[in-house]
């Protein structure tokens, strides 16, 4: 099984180190257009294989995609973030070129492939991603819900001084500061309702800080974070790679679920073989239902910029 992740930056490097790791695939390829860099760290992840015991062969290539050839999964992480004084638009207009260029030559090599897309704005590159692909809907996947989750985990986990792997929580809407939704009312702690152990105001704080979460790092460390980012794409990859059937949030097409048409925007989804299987109903509260939608009308002129600009 090969799995390629475009962009050795952190994020793309990290992802590579975490699937390594975990020992599930026989390959990874690593692809930058910056000369030596993925060559560079992938022959420095290898030399870590024999102590941490893995077998998985990390491969490093600049700007070739016929290293790709034969995919089951990518991962793109490919882009620039936004700069001080950089409109939506011109970031919009940047990492499209780059997402529609790098989806075309990872389908002309790997017909077959999954797609999983880091590259912000996520759930609008996302969508970019589908329909410069030909592939169908179920092959592409956004990874953010599955990192605004864990986070929106941390948050909870912090204020209930509980482990993470005991609480279920989930993030939906879209890959955003102003349009997430943490679902702290369905969120429990081995089935408990979190609620019962946390006031209105805890709640609330809860909520505040998992929106802000990766504006928060940003702030603190002067970059995009990337051991979480990384973290959730490799366990998302693993769950597509292994046939796991995990349940994940992420950004897919929507076609009439959840009340929204011709848009990606993050949802509970089974993620196997298939890439994402299902959409799981969720049974959202008045209060849920209009944040939902101002965060599907907030991620769908995003994409407006796309079709403005006659991308796609």
């Amino acid at each position: 099984m090969k799995i390629t992740i475009i962009g050795a930056g952190a994020v793309g490097a990290t992802t590579a180190d975490n699937i390594a790791r975990a020992n599930f695939a026989e390959e990874v390829v690593l692809l930058d257009i910056k000369e030596g860099v993925a060559e560079g760290k992938a022959q420095d992840m290898m030399q870590t294989a024999a102590l941490l015991g893995f077998d998985t062969k990390i491969k490093g290539v600049t700007n070739d995609y016929l290293q790709t050839a034969g995919s089951s999964v990518a991962v793109i992480t490919s882009g620039i973030p936004r700069k001080p004084g950089m409109t939506r638009e011109e970031l919009i207009g940047t990492n499209a070129n780059i997402v529609k260029s790098v989806v075309e030559n990872l389908v002309k090599h790997s017909p077959e492939i999954i797609i999983l897309v880091v590259s912000n704005p996520m759930d609008t590159m996302t969508y970019l991603a589908l329909k410069s692909s030909g592939l169908p809907k179920n092959r592409i996947i956004g990874m953010g819900g599955a990192l605004d989750s864990a986070r929106f985990k941390f948050q909870l986990a912090t204020k209930l001084n509980a482990s993470p792997s005991d609480l279920n929580a989930i993030v939906i809407g879209g890959h955003g500061d102003t349009t997430m939704i943490p679902l702290i009312q369905k969120a429990t702690w081995n089935s408990i309702p979190v609620t019962q152990f946390l006031s209105e105001e805890e709640q609330a704080d809860i909520v505040k800080k998992t929106m802000v979460g990766g504006a928060t790092l940003t702030a603190l460390i002067g970059t995009s974070a990337w051991y979480a980012p990384g973290a959730a794409t490799a366990a998302m990859v693993k769950s597509i790679v292994l046939n796991e059937n995990k349940l994940f949030t992420a950004s897919v097409y929507l076609e009439g679920e959840m009340g929204e048409k011709d848009i990606n925007i993050g949802v509970p989804v089974i993620i196997n073989k298939n890439g994402w299987d299902r959409i799981v109903p969720l049974i959202l509260s008045e209060e849920e239902q209009v944040s939902f939608k101002a965060s599907s009308e907030a991620v769908r002129n995003m994409n407006t910029v796309l079709k403005d600009n006659n991308i796609i």
